[in-house]
């Protein structure tokens, strides 16, 4: 049966894509060098989009391009950029940057979220807060969540991919001496009927976990890492896993350094393979 025509149809913003030549002008000062770029609206007080690329000339030419962006693009009034010394940099501006300035257009990123991670208590993971202890420096701490609710349904998915047990999660209540549902299915190993010693059980749960451990802090105090491009140099400084932010000096690193640092969750995903890799040049403050 042929469906009736929509009296409205739905707006599609693309539909009404043109190049939009009054952002031309902002191309030229625009290098082919990594750091973060601006979409501003007008007067400056309302940063449409941010973003980063280690090309910035042809990151921003490729957002002028793209007929799903047309709505971004005819309120932009011009772009302006910053540059950063490389992919690193660019990461951890971008990220700053969208948390001070909560542009239109960012959907990840925008908001400092309250952290939870899951911590093994007498064998039986529980969720705990950013809040109430130092991430950086607690040890035995499982992913990074951004609520309650996320980090149990992280831990659902754990118990459905390794044949854990729910009750012995404590994520569901049993009678004393009876198996759980999921036994019954072979989705649970039967540490609740006797089939599995709460020690395999355990050492499962933690082998789940292991992929998820959040490393702490390896250094005493802040560091600054080293990187550079052809014609920039730059220290990144970070204390717990926060970023502090860049400068090009040594004094002005130390300087920096002595701000005050909590544990920052995107400052930790862009930073810890780096540091805890060597990537860049480290050096203590």
């Amino acid at each position: 049966m042929q469906l009736p025509a929509r009296r409205h149809p739905q707006f599609d913003p693309a539909s009404l894509y043109a190049y939009p030549e009054h952002l031309r002008a902002n191309l030229q000062d625009l290098p082919a060098a990594p750091g973060v770029y601006i979409f501003h609206a007008q007067g400056d007080r309302l940063p449409l989009y941010i973003g980063k690329s280690v090309n910035l000339r042809s990151r921003v030419l490729a957002h002028l391009r793209n007929p799903e962006e047309a709505r971004m693009l005819r309120q932009a009034t011009h772009i302006s950029h910053i540059r950063t010394a490389g992919e690193i940099g660019a990461l951890l501006l971008e990220a700053q940057l969208i948390k001070q300035q909560q542009p239109l257009y960012n959907q990840k990123l925008r908001r400092n979220r309250q952290l939870c991670a899951l911590q093994l208590r007498d064998g039986r993971p529980e969720v705990v807060h950013a809040r109430d202890m130092d991430f950086a420096s607690t040890p035995g701490l499982y992913g990074l969540y951004s609520s309650r609710t996320a980090a149990l349904q992280a831990l659902h998915g754990l118990a459905d991919v390794h044949a854990l047990c729910l009750g012995a999660l404590g994520l569901e209540k049993l009678p004393p001496g009876r198996a759980c549902f999921r036994a019954m299915l072979q989705r649970c190993q039967g540490v609740c009927c006797g089939r599995e010693t709460p020690a395999e059980h355990a050492q499962r749960l933690l082998a789940a976990l292991e992929s998820l451990q959040i490393a702490t802090w390896p250094y005493p105090g802040p560091i600054a890492l080293q990187e550079r491009c052809d014609d920039l140099q730059q220290l990144h400084v970070v204390h717990h896993w926060c970023y502090l932010g860049s400068v090009t000096s040594l004094p002005q690193a130390r300087k920096l350094a002595k701000v005050a640092a909590g544990f920052d969750a995107d400052g930790y995903k862009i930073l810890c393979r780096p540091i805890l890799t060597g990537q860049l040049p480290i050096v203590q403050l």
